[in-house]
């Protein structure tokens, strides 16, 4: 089953995705001093939001991004790193309707979140909060590109799929 996806539904994603990306780009940063990976992740991603061509570059750093969250060895970090990864790799999901592209399409507010959360010691009010925050900065027009999404299948039995689920309930709503 095919979804209708352009490029500019990408670029309404990748500005929500880069935002949420961007709110713990500062805790990679302060375990991760020079490392500019996920910073450039989002930047190059930015450009492609902001209606620049979707390029091999954003494939080269959504997987440095994804590198740096590998090596960094710290979970707060890895979080962080993987959120602009995510972000960055928005611009490449494909028009498959698959339950398994909510995942792509949220998975950078949901790495946001868990970034949050341990960062606060894995308070769940904290994770909570940023899905809240997520929710609320998602624009009429990505909320509609998410409901054209299948629905996700999560059971909840881990803390990142709880937080899916009230992710995407969140945005269809």
């Amino acid at each position: 089953m095919s979804l209708d996806l352009s490029d500019d539904d990408r670029r309404l994603l990748g500005l929500w995705a880069g935002n949420c990306a961007e709110r713990v780009l500062p805790l990679f940063e302060a375990r991760a001093p020079g490392d500019t990976r996920p910073r450039e992740a989002i930047e190059v991603l930015r450009g492609f939001a902001l209606g620049g061509k979707r390029t091999a570059r954003l494939r080269t750093v959504a997987w440095a991004a994804f590198a740096a969250a590998r090596e960094v060895g710290d979970p707060v970090a890895n979080a962080a790193a993987r959120a602009a990864g995510y972000a960055a790799g928005i611009a490449y999901i494909h028009a498959l309707a698959t339950p398994h592209q909510v995942n792509h399409v949220l998975g950078p507010a949901i790495s946001q979140a868990q970034a949050r959360e341990l960062a606060a010691g894995d308070d769940p009010a904290a994770g909570d909060e940023e899905i809240r925050w997520a929710i609320e900065h998602a624009s009429p027009a990505v909320r509609e590109i998410v409901r054209r999404l299948p629905v996700g299948n999560h059971p909840c039995r881990t803390r990142r799929s709880a937080l899916l689920r009230q992710l995407e309930a969140g945005l269809r709503g």
